[in-house]
């Protein structure tokens, strides 16, 4: 989809949400987190191209696919915890919105030990001794 068509569709969920929080608070919800779920599903399926970019860059560059696969991971637990957080805030659970938010930031520090450990023995090779 076409940008100005994904920020129409936003807007106007967005739109229709307000108006229905007035009357119908559960299907304002309803209607945020199926536009959401969509727009989130329309970018995804775009993304194979980048994907690919990346990958010829990487092996281009002679980065082990280990590392990449666990960027791309990282990167996806990102924006997944930050759509999650988002949805839970627009439900009015801000705590609730903290603590997935939390789950993600530890969840991606135990995906990034790996690389860590790498970059730290690495560096210790190049230092004199």
């Amino acid at each position: 989809m076409h940008i100005m068509q994904l920020v129409g569709f936003g807007l106007s969920a967005t739109i229709l949400a307000t108006v229905l929080r007035s009357y119908a608070p559960q299907f304002a919800m309803l209607v945020a987190l199926l536009a959401g779920i969509l727009l989130f599903t329309s970018v995804i399926q775009n993304i194979s191209v980048v994907l690919d970019m990346l990958r010829g860059l990487s092996s281009s560059a002679h980065i082990d696919s280990g590392f990449f696969s666990t960027v791309l991971k990282i990167i996806g637990i990102a924006y997944i915890v930050e759509f999650a957080g988002q949805v839970a805030r627009d439900a009015g659970e801000g705590a609730l919105a903290s603590k997935i938010e939390l789950a993600g930031k530890i969840s991606i520090v135990i995906l990034a030990i790996p690389i860590v450990n790498d970059v730290v023995q690495s560096l210790m090779h190049l230092l004199p001794q």
